[in-house]
């Protein structure tokens, strides 16, 4: 493959996967990087199928290969999570070009070849000179010692002015195209309601209040803008309810324009979910400005976070949650 030369806005993308799995799956196209955790290993069975766009995180991109021009590889979250963090101290700062070969060093280096991740010499402090104002940050696919790596070129400068050159190498498996075509998104029945949620920093603090009271949680909506979230123990009943939440409009919807399929605007759809699972969704506060709930009563909850508002997001993340069949 060719270079790829990243800006890096959306650390907080990484920050939100780090935080539900340890190992995902990232996937360049010429127009879309995907980020992608569909293991079951993580708690709850989440799964996650994003699409970015690549001019809202890259303001200068190239790829090639023999796969149609799309790489797909397996990485740590953790480790990507420390490269990124090392190059955001000052993301309106960042600038790229196109770049092949090997870069030259100005001033210090400091260099991390982690496969667990370390922002050893950028962000906070650290490393070479104290705080970096990063101005330039270079990503590329490399191979060292027949290991696949991710290597980013962090170049900078100290508060003193001392020009700062950090280096940072995260290990990666790179997926065989027969592997990656066998991966599918979960399939889902039509949603049975549709509803914008409030603040997602806001539900984290009231799902973080019911979690030592119950395991899991009903998540109820219905056409007129209600949202409530409930719990319902021997010992306890706890339900907090939204008023005049906004139900988007979709394309099914012109079917209840018919009388013949008019539905009645305060039914309410359930969907019961483990609250560990939903806090570990609700981590994507950090990225989120829309986040949009479709309840598929009995089966799942998906929910659509957009990164920006939504006739101009760079891209969504979209969570697939399993229902929890409660038989109690």
């Amino acid at each position: 493959m060719d270079v790829l030369i990243v800006w890096l806005g959306y650390p907080g993308i990484i920050q939100a996967i780090e935080k539900l799995q340890k190992k995902f799956l990232i996937k360049f196209t010429e127009g879309t990087m995907h980020v992608i955790c569909n293991s079951d290993t993580n708690e709850g069975g989440i799964q996650v199928w994003s699409q970015i766009k690549i001019s809202s995180i890259f303001s200068q991109y190239r790829i090639q290969s023999n796969s149609g021009n799309e790489i797909t590889m397996f990485l740590s979250s953790e480790a990507l999570l420390g490269a990124l963090r090392s190059a955001s101290s000052n993301p309106s700062s960042l600038t790229s070009t196109i770049v092949a070969g090997s870069s030259s060093t100005v001033g210090p280096v400091a260099r991390d070849t982690s496969g667990a991740g370390a922002g050893a010499a950028g962000g906070r402090g650290g490393g070479a000179g104290g705080a970096i104002e990063t101005e330039e940050v270079v990503m590329r696919l490399t191979k060292k010692n027949d290991q696949a790596m991710l290597t980013f070129d962090i170049s900078g400068a100290t508060r003193m002015g001392r020009a700062v050159h950090v280096m940072h190498d995260v290990r990666i498996e790179v997926m065989r195209p027969a592997d990656v075509a066998r991966m599918i998104e979960p399939m889902c029945p039509e949603p049975d309601i549709h509803i914008l949620l409030p603040s997602l920093q806001k539900l984290r603090t009231i799902v973080e209040r019911l979690r030592p009271m119950s395991n899991i949680m009903a998540i109820r909506a219905n056409g007129n803008g209600v949202l409530q979230f409930g719990i319902n123990t021997d010992s306890v009943k706890v339900e907090t309810e939204w008023r005049e939440c906004a139900n988007p409009k979709t394309s099914e919807d012109k079917q209840e324009d018919d009388p013949e399929h008019e539905r009645d605007p305060d039914k309410l759809f359930t969907v019961i979910v483990s609250i560990k699972s939903f806090l570990k969704f609700l981590n994507s506060h950090v990225v989120s400005t829309t986040t949009i709930a479709c309840i598929c009563q009995h089966h799942c909850l998906i929910l659509y976070v957009y990164i920006g508002e939504v006739a101009e997001a760079g891209g969504v993340l979209t969570f697939y949650v399993p229902a929890v069949i409660d038989d109690s």
